[in-house]
């Protein structure tokens, strides 16, 4: 093809759409003006008649700028591993300040902390004493969750926010246990080992499986794989939050009821069969008080929902719940509600010796860390970027799985498991007014002075009030709205929600995971391997050509099918686009010979879509030109991209096509082989 090459301008007799009656020869002026700029009315003529009053000029397919095999390969890892450019902040800059920037990249602190001042301290300390308060009787309560002493749960809202603090680049973020990551964790270990029977072992393990979930988030953050956790889609973390809060919320039932003897298993149908089983062990007084207090907490939570300026309702409920129901024990002192004991005072104490790297239980503490590594990963960072946004600031998600992964890594040589943003936690943090990560150092001081001082007052706090506290935090994880928004937006999405809820409730938790990541892997593989395709034609008034099925007004140019091919062109898919367009030309072929139209003598594909293609795909198209051959009809292509034309010229399957069959615009390639005399 040569550059300026003029074409005389075209009108074509089109099918009309359905329900346009006589509107044929306003399509036929549609049509035209597609093919050419401004064609004058066509007069009653031939299906094709010529105009010279005006010209369609035809534009060559430019290539992009030629590239050595190692430039092109630098360019493609960097926008796989380095999309946000974190160089170039060093271009231009003295050895002095680069060093100053990249102690302000590794820790933030140094950016923010450098124009910090006594105003907000003021607003992080309130922030930070508030979280505390919700920290300090949730972290007992997850500990609980995941069948660990309750004071690895102050541990664990102790040291890991104090190193978040000083990686993280979220303002927002409030760390500690979350009650997902605390479940998992529990009951991946509990189906290898008791932690009754063998409670030192069952440490061993949950320190060695966050000591793997720490190495794998790290290395996730250091090698930019980031984009591995966004496997896990929305609506299938939709589902699996919701099945896994009502498992949560079903296994307090031993708590709230006083049951002593409880089912070891997570299934929805165990826990009912447990629950109804031992009705004899069911306590009045533990009921009622477990019945007062859960009323109590999500009556403050439903409070604090409709006025987000008494956010500190529902954010100081839980403290003084445990605060009032110890009170009520330790006067009452009956022996059918049961009490969390003595804890120890001190801090944290070292746990590296209690790592365990070798053994039958290896692969347990592998399998149970990436996993929570996962689910804390997928939580932190997603709450992380919520609360960014609202406050427009950006949170590198690489470097949040760095210090999140740290973060686990050094707690789980300080007596702490899997920790990470808490989304509960956050939004009080985020509703009191925080202004940087301080909040989370004033915490981390308020819970240190309560593991110093205050852990015999614990003594008498009743186990049903944690029951209580977390099946009031888990709640709002059951999101009725999202799934029924899903069923209205896509429905694939909605039975993927559904699987991976089902697979929680009904199988374990971690069948439910399996479901959600697999479902997530799913869809991607049909997406790739059968790629949207649609046939196009002429909008009216216009020289652009869109889907016949999402614009009724479109009209089909006889003697022409024209594919939009929406999606890259691989081998996974390569063949189906074979495939689908054979169908397409038949479906065609029969319309025309239906409407005694003349039969398709050209295909025109719509590459402008088409973000990349491989080998596979180029013999595809090499394939399908070979059939369309044998069959007279013309393959032609249009507008493909700059790195889809630069596979096609440096391969066969340029010198297949040559410059005649690739076009600048599919108007352009329609108005050429509109020209060329009829077989």
């Amino acid at each position: 093809m040569v550059v300026n090459n003029k074409v005389d301008s075209l009108s074509y007799d089109v099918e009309a759409p359905p329900n346009q009656g006589s509107s044929a020869g306003a399509a036929a002026a549609a049509a035209a003006a597609a093919a050419a700029a401004a064609a004058p009315p066509p007069a009653p003529a031939p299906a094709v008649s010529h105009h010279h009053h005006s010209v369609l000029e035809l534009h060559k397919v430019s290539l992009p700028e030629r590239r050595s095999t190692g430039k092109a390969l630098r360019q493609r890892l960097a926008e796989v591993f380095f999309p946000d450019d974190p160089l170039h902040q060093f271009k231009n800059q003295s050895s002095a300040r680069r060093l100053v920037l990249a102690l302000q990249y590794f820790f933030p602190i140094f950016q923010w902390g450098s124009a910090y001042s006594p105003r907000l301290l003021r607003s992080d300390l309130v922030a930070g004493l508030t979280i505390a308060s919700l920290a300090i009787p949730q972290g007992i309560s997850y500990a609980k969750l995941a069948n660990l002493p309750p004071i690895i749960g102050l541990y664990s809202s102790f040291v890991p926010p104090l190193i978040y603090s000083l990686l993280g680049s979220s303002r927002d973020l409030a760390v500690g246990p979350v009650s997902i990551a605390s479940l998992v964790m529990g009951s991946m270990l509990r189906e290898a080992v008791s932690p009754d029977d063998q409670p030192i072992l069952y440490l061993q393990l949950a320190f060695t499986a966050t000591f793997f979930a720490g190495v794998f988030q790290a290395s996730l953050g250091f090698l930019r794989l980031g984009f591995i956790v966004d496997f896990l889609s929305k609506a299938t973390l939709t589902g699996f939050m919701g099945g896994a809060a009502i498992i949560v919320s079903l296994q307090q039932l031993k708590g709230l009821l006083g049951i002593v003897h409880f089912t070891s298993h997570m299934g929805f149908v165990d826990v009912m069969r447990s629950v109804f089983k031992r009705h004899d062990e069911w306590e009045w007084q533990t009921i009622v008080m477990g019945t007062a207090f859960l009323a109590i907490l999500l009556l403050t939570r439903q409070i604090s929902a409709r006025n987000p300026k008494l956010f500190w309702i529902s954010a100081g409920a839980p403290l003084a719940s445990v605060i009032i129901s110890t009170i009520l024990s330790f006067i009452w002192k009956s022996h059918s509600i049961s009490v969390i004991g003595i804890l120890p005072r001190g801090v944290n104490p070292p746990s590296a010796n209690m790592l365990t790297f070798s053994g039958s239980y290896v692969a347990l503490t592998i399998k149970t860390g990436i996993m929570t590594g996962i689910l804390s990963l997928t939580e932190g960072i997603a709450v992380g970027r919520t609360f960014a946004s609202i406050n427009n600031y950006q949170v590198d998600g690489n470097k949040e799985m760095m210090a999140i992964g740290i973060m686990n890594m050094a707690g789980s040589c300080a007596s702490c498991y899997v920790t990470t943003g808490s989304f509960s936690r956050s939004a009080v943090n985020y509703s009191a007014g925080c202004k940087t990560a301080v909040s989370n150092i004033v915490m981390a001081s308020a819970v240190l002075i309560t593991l110093l001082f205050l852990m015999p007052l614990f003594h008498y706090t009743p186990n049903v009030i944690l029951s209580a506290i977390i099946i009031t935090a888990v709640i709002g994880l059951i999101d009725v709205r999202g799934a029924a928004k899903l069923w209205k937006v896509d429905k694939l999405d909605f039975l993927a929600c559904m699987s991976a809820f089902l697979g929680v409730l009904l199988v374990s938790v971690q069948m439910g995971l399996a479901i959600a990541v697999g479902i997530s892997l799913f869809k991607i593989l049909l997406q790739v391997t059968r790629p949207n395709m649609v046939v196009k034609g002429l909008i009216p008034g216009t020289q652009s050509y869109r889907s016949v099925v999402q614009y009724k007004e479109a009209v089909r140019v006889p003697g022409f099918l024209i594919v939009g091919v929406e999606s890259a062109i691989y081998f996974a898919n390569s063949m189906y686009l074979v495939e689908r367009v054979m169908r397409y030309l038949r479906d065609e072929e029969e319309r025309a010979l239906k409407s005694s139209q003349s039969s398709i003598r050209c295909v025109v594909l719509d590459m402008s879509a088409v973000a990349a293609i491989d080998t596979s795909g180029l013999d595809a198209l090499s394939e399908l030109k070979k059939v369309l051959d044998k069959r007279h009809i013309e393959l032609v292509l249009a507008n493909p991209v700059g790195s889809v034309a630069e596979r096609m010229f440096n391969s066969a399957v340029g010198e297949t096509f040559g410059s005649d069959r690739l076009f600048f615009s599919v108007a352009e390639a329609v108005a050429a082989g509109a020209c060329k005399p009829q077989p």
